[in-house]
């Protein structure tokens, strides 16, 4: 295995197990807001504070990118880590089984290594650019959905942000009508993971972060798939928009959304031009 993804197996492996002991004691947590309909718990934070220093300690000239923390490491590095430590917090404080570990590499700004990490099933997906992608050391492709009719798509509520409502309606109205159902588990990394495994044929959000989708962002490139944003293009970590499906399900879904697009999805949330139509 590649040294680098095996020390980031390592980490997720260990901050899996902080998760899986921490279930049956959910009502010790201390568990504080982040902002609307956004928490975190103890257990986000030692999984993160062991991925880091799993990390740092083999690799002390990376940065890491935490999403509980911030950036930690050296200020310029061609090696940047980024971490969500507990992708699906309220599902894990709920004890609805759908959370994971989710772990990128960048490397001079592209993403070069990615890990996601199931601890409750013991699924281990990763990736290395141009080296393809694997569930437990099997090969996967994305599935070859030719239509919207009879696929099935996965999604994201944007709960956080109000503004996303009315456009992701639209588009949640014009999706569904042919397929053969859509999902919402509550984990994108998770989701994302899933296409590229061939479980789910297509996924849309709006809301992102970079930590929710960089792993699996990779994951769905090295299994043969398309990621783009809204708009068909490669901006997806600037406006936190992802349409991710096999090449020809892309198209029709993208067919399907953009007109349903708004500024507001055009442009990072603290871009001037963004406004909350």
């Amino acid at each position: 295995m590649d040294p680098m993804l095996n020390i980031a197996v390592r980490a997720a492996r260990a901050a899996g197990d902080i998760i899986v002991r921490a279930m049956d004691r959910v009502d010790l947590l201390n568990i504080n807001p982040k902002g609307r309909n956004d928490f975190v718990s103890d257990v986000d934070h030692n999984a993160e504070r062991e991925i880091i220093h799993t990390l740092l300690k083999a690799y002390p000239g990376h940065a890491c990118i935490g999403e509980e923390s911030g950036r930690q490491g050296p200020a310029k590095t061609d090696y940047v880590w980024v971490i969500d430590p507990l992708d699906g917090t309220t599902n894990f404080l709920h004890g609805f089984p759908q959370f994971a570990v989710s772990i990128a590499l960048f490397h001079r700004g592209k993403v070069d290594k990615g890990i996601i990490y199931d601890p409750l099933k013991q699924e281990l997906f990763t990736g290395v650019r141009g080296a393809g992608a694997t569930l437990n050391n099997r090969r996967l492709r994305v599935t070859k959905q030719p239509s919207m009719t009879g696929a099935l798509l996965g999604t994201g509520i944007p709960f956080k942000d109000q503004s996303y409502i009315d456009p992701y309606l639209g588009m949640l109205k014009d999706l569904i009508k042919d397929t053969a159902g859509i999902r919402r588990a509550g984990s994108a990394a998770l989701d994302l993971a899933y296409v590229a495994a061939g479980r789910l044929d297509g996924f849309w959000e709006i809301g992102l972060k970079k930590w929710d989708m960089a792993a699996g962002v990779l994951l769905i490139q090295e299994a043969g798939g398309i990621v783009t944003d809204l708009e068909g293009g490669d901006k997806y970590f600037e406006t936190g928009a992802v349409i991710a499906a096999n090449p020809k399900l892309h198209q029709l879904m993208r067919g399907l959304i953009e007109p349903h697009i708004t500024d507001s999805l055009r442009y990072r949330a603290d871009d001037p031009r963004h406004s909350s139509e």
